[in-house]
């Protein structure tokens, strides 16, 4: 298990950081986003049956993943950024209609799904975090339950990983950005941790949009760069609430 975030085990000087709590937010929120599309990739190479919304299980297996790859003080320091993350998007978004055709389901949603989880799997220590979340009573009651349903569903999968198999490959478009830094130390921890059926390429560069995506037809992850503006962006907003 690890002890810190994949930027700051890999060395990177916290001198160099104008802001570090909003650099750990922009942190933890890319790696939140590419364990969700690792979720997703999951899914694919291991031809896992979903029943309900692919986007669901995939939010399930990022939170899940910052549980289980991550010692607890830094695991609830990145939930709290994580879940904070969904929670700037619907602040964001709020003047504009809820798009309920979406296949992601709304912020909010994803916001208490994430805290109800990782609450979940720990209630007696992270009683607070429940509590700074303002998380109902009638939610909370019922996610050590979830939590258990998700952790038998997700962790055969992770437990599989462990068996050996092919690495993840990275490849940066923009060598020694932010976004890559953090990508290229998570994909060579995970690599030591884990083997997959088949090799997942891992890629970040630039998109022309604030995005994330697993394509199947060539099994590749891409972590847009354009990500990094937007999560500063949004930590602003948090930052004035």
């Amino acid at each position: 298990m690890r002890y810190a975030l994949a930027l700051l085990a890999a060395g990177v000087p916290g001198g160099l950081m104008a802001d570090e709590a909003e650099d750990a937010f922009v942190e933890a929120n890319i790696l939140g986003i590419f364990y969700h599309e690792l979720g997703h990739a999951l899914i694919d190479v291991m031809q896992m049956p979903v029943f309900g919304q692919e986007e669901d299980a995939a939010d399930v297996a990022s939170i899940l993943l910052i549980d289980h790859l991550f010692e607890p003080e830094s695991a609830l320091e990145m939930a709290y950024d994580v879940a904070n993350g969904f929670w700037a998007e619907a602040v964001a978004n709020a003047d504009y209609p809820v798009p309920y055709w979406d296949v992601h389901g709304p912020d909010e949603q994803r916001f208490y799904n994430t805290v109800c989880l990782f609450y979940g799997g720990d209630p007696d220590t992270r009683d607070d975090f429940a509590e700074d979340m303002d998380l109902p009573e009638e939610r909370a009651e019922y996610c050590v339950e979830e939590y258990e349903l998700a952790a038998d569903s997700w962790g055969a999968v992770f437990d599989d990983l462990t068996q050996g198999g092919a690495p993840m490959v990275f490849t940066a478009e923009i060598e020694g950005s932010f976004t890559a830094g953090i990508i290229e130390a998570e994909v060579e921890a995970l690599n030591a941790d884990f083997g997959f059926p088949s090799t997942i390429q891992v890629i970040s560069g630039p998109c022309g949009e604030a995005n994330a995506f697993y394509d199947p037809s060539d099994r590749s992850i891409t972590m847009c760069e354009e990500f990094e503006d937007h999560l500063r962006m949004l930590y602003g907003m948090l930052d004035q609430q």
